[in-house]
């Protein structure tokens, strides 16, 4: 199984792509975690390019979302919503055919961070993206400049992810082919 784990931070230290790089890192062994790291690539969100031939970097994002078995998301939340970077990159999914139906696992990094999860809740719904509940986690990860290492050796933390995939494997597994 293949997924793939998008931050919706660009910084180099973030919380949210330390995450997903230790959930890549706990994964069990069939189950590959890529992070792809290009949203901050992508144009300006713009209809008049989303058609047949797009930029090549929504190519490339769109290509990598209709490769994955689901997404694993984690991100901050600036001003009370989503960072305007991942929103854009959803927006790029919207007139797409490789995200209707797409498993989402949301993980959230900060127990405050309340306002972009639910943001990103429905702007996943909106897109028709399949939210798998029990597979989301919040982890008390702000304030602490946790790396991957230290998620993974942390056993509390650890656990989290660790319960958290499988239940998004499980959840992938068991869904009724398209």
């Amino acid at each position: 199984m293949r997924l793939l784990a998008i931050s919706g931070s660009l910084r180099a230290a973030s919380s949210n792509t330390a995450v997903l790089l230790a959930t890549a890192r706990l994964a069990p062994p069939d189950v590959t975690v890529e992070l792809y790291d290009g949203i901050g690539a992508l144009p300006h969100f713009n209809p008049d390019l989303d058609n047949e031939a797009p930029p090549g970097a929504v190519a490339a994002f769109r290509a990598a979302v209709g490769a994955a078995d689901g997404l694993l998301i984690s991100t901050p939340e600036y001003a009370r919503g989503v960072p305007g970077t991942l929103k854009n990159a959803l927006d790029w999914l919207v007139g797409s055919l490789e995200f209707p139906d797409k498993p989402v696992a949301l993980i959230n990094a900060s127990p405050r961070a309340t306002h972009a999860l639910a943001s990103l809740t429905t702007t996943l719904e909106t897109m028709s993206a399949r939210i798998v509940a029990e597979a989301g986690v919040t982890l008390p990860l702000l304030g602490t400049m946790l790396r991957a290492d230290d998620i993974v050796a942390d056993a509390a933390l650890a656990g989290s992810l660790r319960r958290a995939v499988a239940a998004f494997v499980r959840a992938i597994a068991e869904a009724p082919a398209a």
